[in-house]
């Protein structure tokens, strides 16, 4: 297992983090959450603390998730398995509606400060490592969240800040105010990338480049699509959560064609195809940390071994080749345009 730094902090995470989103116990919300998974306390502790004993020293969730389960069931674990706090980075969200009131939702001031409180109470925590704005806020000014988020770390309830699924502009635009007004910045961005879904290369990354902003990706193997057990004309297996819950939207013709050449060199390998799409998502360089999920401790061994596999140069530029983004402005005039203006090896 590597550890890379988080973000610009002097943190250290493990390549892959331990997601809880399938962690419901007994009281199971419904909707869209029972298809997601079923994983008890019982389970979910044997699944935290398998993670524990490879490495893993990152662990996500959200209170969103089976409306706060998903957190009690984390906090217990870590309480259960007795790891000392320090060794273990919790990392956490809010924005989701977590009541029926106006203000049970959204990253406002006010929202931000209820759901802290109570993402604690459920972690059993004094402290969350990563606290994470789920989504982006259209009525609740950027600077009021920054400022609520900067409060929270100068309190102690909070380490580091983070966001989630927001747009490269608005990105830029936290970070900006946080360099002039003195708070506390984003130090990861939490966003969907897969080898069927590469888009964020276009804007997000140059910007997570340039700003040392951390990449946490959810969704490599695409909500399962791309674990090699569904194809055209296929449904995959009866309960898995693709069949429930069709998400994140994937161009399903093209995700074949990257799902048909993963499993080459999964042949090759001797590997399962899951384990060769989150590989090729782990040889990113600006990748942080790659955030699977587990409903059972085999799933979660394969996914975990991806670590281990080693793609070549050529298995890479294949992968890349067969998943390539089309051309899209301003990005072929950038390439055109500046085809002579690249930095010169030095003799």
């Amino acid at each position: 297992m590597k550890y890379h730094q988080l973000g610009n902090t002097g943190l250290f995470v493990s390549e892959i983090c331990l997601g809880t989103m399938t962690f419901t116990g007994e009281n199971k919300p419904g909707g869209i959450w029972a298809g997601i998974g079923d994983v008890d306390q019982k389970l979910a502790t044997q699944i935290v603390s398998r993670s524990l004993e490879a490495g893993v020293n990152f662990l996500d969730t959200a209170d969103v998730y089976s409306a706060g389960q998903s957190e009690r069931l984390t906090g217990q674990a870590i309480k259960d398995i007795g790891i000392k706090r320090s060794s273990v980075v919790i990392a956490t969200k809010c924005y989701g509606r977590m009541g029926p009131g106006p203000n049970d939702i959204g990253a406002s001031r006010g929202h931000i400060m209820d759901s802290v409180s109570r993402s604690l109470e459920r972690l059993q925590t004094d402290h969350i490592d990563l606290y994470q704005i789920h989504a982006t806020d259209s009525v609740t000014s950027v600077e009021e969240t920054m400022r609520a988020l900067d409060d929270l770390t100068r309190q102690g309830m909070v380490r580091y800040a983070g966001v989630s699924n927001w747009q490269a502009w608005k990105i830029m635009k936290a970070l900006g105010i946080s360099d002039k007004r003195g708070y506390a910045r984003f130090e990861t961005l939490q966003a969907y990338y897969s080898i069927a879904g590469r888009d964020l290369e276009r804007e997000i990354v140059p910007l997570l480049n340039d700003q040392k902003v951390g990449l946490m990706v959810w969704s490599p193997l695409a909500g399962g699509l791309l674990s090699g057990k569904f194809g055209p004309g296929s449904n995959g297996p009866e309960g898995a959560r693709r069949v429930v819950f069709d998400f994140p939207p994937v161009d399903k013709d093209r995700a074949w064609k990257c799902v048909d050449a993963m499993r080459e060199i999964a042949k090759a390998h001797d590997v399962s195809v899951a384990r060769v799409a989150l590989a090729y998502i782990l040889h990113k360089p600006f990748v942080t940390t790659v955030i699977i999920g587990a409903k059972n401790i085999e799933q979660l061994d394969d996914n975990i071994a991806s670590t281990t596999l080693k793609l070549s140069a050529d298995e890479m530029k294949a992968l890349d080749d067969v998943s390539a983004l089309a051309p899209e402005y301003p990005g072929w005039m950038l390439a055109r345009q500046g085809a002579e203006r690249v930095p010169q090896p030095k003799n």
